[in-house]
């Protein structure tokens, strides 16, 4: 399944605590389950008024499906090509 990075503009995230946390997270995984398991959430950056979320996903138009029902938006979608690290060094 492809890989993407979405960047996602949400003023005040950054300031979110606890419940306003979780909330914010058990409402992606709702809309997540109403679409299926051709997307899949990994994880999400959060700083400065934006998030940049990991996802698994058959197409962008799942990803744009996703911020529609959820309500985040999907400023940019980036598909991933390939990951370089540290480990790419010692191949």
């Amino acid at each position: 399944m492809p890989k993407y990075v979405i960047e996602r503009e949400v003023p005040g995230v950054e300031k979110l605590k606890g419940r306003d946390r979780q909330a914010a997270a058990l409402k992606s995984v709702r809309a997540l389950r109403d679409i299926g398991p051709e997307i899949q959430w990994v994880h999400s950056y959060i700083s400065n008024n934006k998030t940049h979320c990991v996802y698994l996903a058959d197409n962008e138009d799942l990803i744009l499906e996703h911020a529609k029902r959820s309500g985040f938006p999907a400023n940019k979608i980036n598909r991933i090509d390939y990951l370089l690290s540290p480990l790419n060094a010692e191949e």
